[in-house]
């Protein structure tokens, strides 16, 4: 077992402190400030009418959980104790300084009070909180972040007076980090004594995700995001515990990304300002792997490649720099998925322009041939790479027989589509624009809260090649000033979709869901995230009068 401690130099300044009377510290006076304390596991109302059956405010919803009804403070010097063969993981060390940060945002004077605590923890041997140490075992020591990594955990708060310590036990470091998102949601802060809180213990919980894929589509192309801005988005998608970031990189409209080999296809960026360096797609990915997200890299083709060159069908060379820049990406995106494209192809190009006509009656196809060819071809590339292609619906619709065997179809047009893919035996990723595409700014929280990725899946077998599903993003009128209004809480609705067991999502949304909601909103307000109202008609748009967050 490892306990993380203060530094020696740390340890020496505490013990300078010790050696202070008390009289020789100034307290300090915070104004209060407005509002009533907030428990998490509870509304407002609810905290009034002393409800013992109150909805569980955690998000998304635990698979199997119990509560009690006792309250915890908790210390503000929270130690971490570790144990298990990933006990000793830099990833985990990390996050437990990052989310105690969270937890204890809202303390006064957070590096005076951890001092204080921790001069008095020297001094007395007892604790005058009821929790002061956070055990968590890691099993493994593999930290490989690829598919169907294991995010399972339990999480166990003790009754009061029974233990000091909560414990967090997971085979992986990932699932940790899923139980520590949890911990920081149980934890609230109470502006009455200025401390943190854990209401309703003792609390047992079993979770892991209902589905291995559980991802968020961002497009960098229409409008260019500043690396910082992709790092707020990574963050803020922990917390709805997703765990793909789909980074569409490339389209039509520029090309921002730095490829060694072809070094002048960064000249399609909108402005030389405008770019992602190998180095910032480096930082991207470590980010991201650090909170528990892998990053999905995309290049559209055949379609959508207006800035980089026309795709010529017909040209040995148009298939060299595919595979060119393949080469490239797979060395900075591990993941095992790597998207392709194929949607929205027009081939009236080819059919008109003389040399590909020619080419094209040479070789006895079609325009519908070359399509598949163009698509085969670059699925070939990326399974020669060890990627696992995934490719939009069109290309099932159109040649479903002739689709890589590891190809994942993205289903996008509508519903319906991933029942046909799995029964051909495919794998199929759910993000019905109908409801999960989120720049239709027109659809309400319920309607992305009530898709069901299985519909029409009866088949423990078939259900079981439906991966997951993602939100997608789009680009064209979001940009730094309003794409995180845009995902967020709508993305959140998805996010409970895809983590948590359909029975127990599935009652009415109204008064189960909604209140829920509308206080994971507002947990990403208080963490700097700018989520926009739940219940707005159009998605982004700010509150229209006076009111609290939680009723918005």
């Amino acid at each position: 077992m490892f306990v993380f401690k203060p530094t020696s130099s740390l340890f020496f300044l505490f013990l300078l402190i010790i050696s202070y009377s008390a009289s020789s510290v100034t307290s300090l006076t915070v104004p209060p400030r407005g509002g009533a304390p907030l428990d998490l596991t509870t509304t407002p109302q609810q905290q009034t009418d002393g409800d013992d059956d109150s909805l569980t405010y955690l998000w998304p919803l635990p698979a199997e959980f119990t509560s009690g009804g006792d309250t915890l403070s908790v210390d503000p010097a929270l130690t971490l104790s570790v144990a298990g063969n990933g006990g000793g993981s830099a990833i985990l060390r990390e996050a437990f300084g990052r989310y105690r940060g969270i937890v204890f945002k809202n303390t006064a004077g957070v590096g005076f009070s951890f001092i204080r605590k921790l001069r008095e923890r020297l001094v007395s041997s007892v604790s005058a909180f009821d929790v002061d140490t956070l055990k968590i075992t890691v099993h493994s020591d593999n930290e490989e972040l690829q598919f169907g990594v294991d995010e399972s955990y339990t999480l166990l708060v003790p009754k009061a007076k029974e233990s000091s310590q909560v414990t967090i036990e997971a085979n992986t470091v990932y699932g940790a980090l899923r139980g520590l998102e949890t911990f920081s949601q149980l934890c609230s802060f109470d502006y009455t004594t200025k401390t943190v809180k854990i209401y309703k213990a003792p609390w047992s919980i079993q979770d892991k995700p209902r589905f291995a894929y559980r991802g968020l589509m961002l497009d960098t192309s229409r409008h260019y995001l500043p690396i910082d801005v992709i790092k707020q988005i990574i963050e803020s998608m922990s917390y709805a515990k997703l765990n793909v970031l789909h980074w569409h990189i490339i389209d039509e409209q520029s090309f921002p990304l730095e490829i060694p080999t072809y070094p002048n296809l960064w000249k399609g960026s909108y402005t030389k300002w405008e770019r992602y360096t190998v180095e910032d797609a480096y930082e991207i990915v470590n980010f991201a792997k650090m909170r528990g997200i892998n990053v999905m890299a995309e290049v559209d083709v055949p379609g959508h490649a207006e800035s980089w060159e026309p795709l010529d069908v017909s040209k040995n060379f148009t298939f060299d720099v595919i595979s060119g820049i393949l080469a490239d990406m797979r060395k900075l995106f591990p993941f095992e998925l790597f998207h392709l494209g194929g949607d929205e192809v027009n081939t009236d190009c080819w059919s008109s322009t003389s040399h590909v006509k020619e080419w094209l009656q040479s070789h006895n196809m079609t325009t519908r041939d070359a399509y598949q060819y163009f698509v085969l071809k670059a699925q070939e590339m990326a399974v020669s790479k060890n990627w696992s292609p995934v490719n939009w619906e069109e290309t099932f619709n159109t040649f479903p027989s002739k689709l890589h065997p590891k190809t994942i179809v993205h289903n996008w047009l509508g519903p319906g589509v991933c029942p046909k893919v799995v029964a051909k035996g495919f794998r199929c990723i759910y993000s019905n624009q109908g409801v999960w595409y989120l720049d239709h700014l027109d659809v309400p929280w319920d309607e992305v809260y009530t898709a069901e990725p299985l519909q029409g899946i009866h088949t423990a077998s078939e259900q079981e090649l439906v991966i997951g599903g993602e939100v997608c993003m789009w680009g064209e009128t979001a940009d730094t000033s309003n794409v995180q209004q845009t995902i967020w809480p709508r993305a959140a609705a998805a996010a409970e979709r895809l983590w948590s067991q359909r029975d127990s999502t599935s009652q009415n949304i109204t008064l189960i869901a909604l209140p829920r909601l509308q206080n994971f909103r507002c947990l990403l307000n208080r963490r700097g995230v700018p989520a926009a109202p739940v219940t707005n008609y159009y998605a982004r748009r700010a509150p229209v009068g006076p009111g609290s967050c939680y009723e918005q």
